[in-house]
């Protein structure tokens, strides 16, 4: 696993050992930032999910001023720290050590906006795509700056909703195993 582009272009990442971590291919990465690229520079970005921090590590190497790492296994955190100081990155970031839906609700009740949410949880625990996404498309609605674009990376199999409350699916792109749900908020 690499940095793809940017400051820190083809430098390594490390992974948490055993598969509870399935960290975004180099190739899917790609393609997320290929289409988010003209939101990226200087974008407030949250990484929900994180594991090893690459997607995190990826927009800060591409210009985000800011990425907001959640994630509370503590072998990924370990991780994400790791990877941060191999690439000496020391501000630009914060790590919330805690769940999504606690994050959410902390980072929302902060007047934080974010211009870019990705979210990548297991797999295999559909349900939390429901509860992020939920969460995002109602009461932390506000977390969302005008614009603003949520991606769910899920299995290609996994039919996540068109629409979750104020949260409306604009475009799916699939890439292998793997696909990437864009949603926006409606305007208003």
């Amino acid at each position: 696993m690499r940095v793809i582009a940017g400051h820190y272009r083809s430098r390594a990442l490390s992974a948490p050992a055993g598969w509870d971590t399935r960290p975004t291919s180099d190739r899917l990465r790609e393609t997320l930032f290929n289409v988010l690229a003209p939101q990226i520079e200087g974008a407030v970005f949250i990484d929900l999910y994180a594991g090893s921090g690459a997607v995190g590590i990826e927009a800060i190497s591409r210009g985000a001023r800011e990425v907001i790492f959640v994630e509370q296994a503590q072998p990924a955190i370990k991780a994400i720290r790791a990877n941060l100081a191999a690439l000496g990155i020391r501000e630009g970031y914060v790590l919330e050590p805690r769940g999504v839906a606690e994050s959410l609700k902390r980072l929302t009740s902060a007047a934080r906006a974010a211009n870019i949410l990705f979210l990548d949880p297991p797999y295999n625990r559909a349900a939390e795509y429901d509860l992020a996404l939920g969460f995002l498309g109602g009461h932390c609605r506000p977390l969302l700056a005008p614009g603003a674009a949520v991606v769910a990376e899920h299995s290609k199999s996994s039919n996540l909703g068109e629409r979750y409350g104020e949260l409306f699916r604009y475009r799916v792109l699939k890439q292998g195993d793997a696909a990437l749900s864009f949603y926006s908020p409606l305007p208003g």
